[in-house]
């Protein structure tokens, strides 16, 4: 196969390698939340806060990640 028959862009590959941490990052806070919640079930309300807080910062990373695809086109 010829090398120049190949075309595409990159950015699908990039961003799949992107959201890999962020997935990592997301499943590590929810396993968190879930044994803090099971080890002392009363602080569930001010965990649930930082919890969601957590999971919007890490989320923020794949939207970067995928924004930063578009841009560097």
């Amino acid at each position: 196969m010829d090398q120049a028959a190949v075309v595409g862009s990159l950015s699908a590959v990039g961003y799949g390698l992107a959201a890999i941490g962020p997935g990592i990052g997301v499943g590590i806070i929810f396993a968190s939340y879930i044994q803090s919640t099971a080890r002392q079930p009363e602080s569930t309300g001010l965990t649930r806060t930082y919890m969601f807080l957590g999971f919007a910062v890490v989320e923020a990373l794949a939207l970067l990640g995928i924004a930063f695809g578009f841009v560097f086109k």
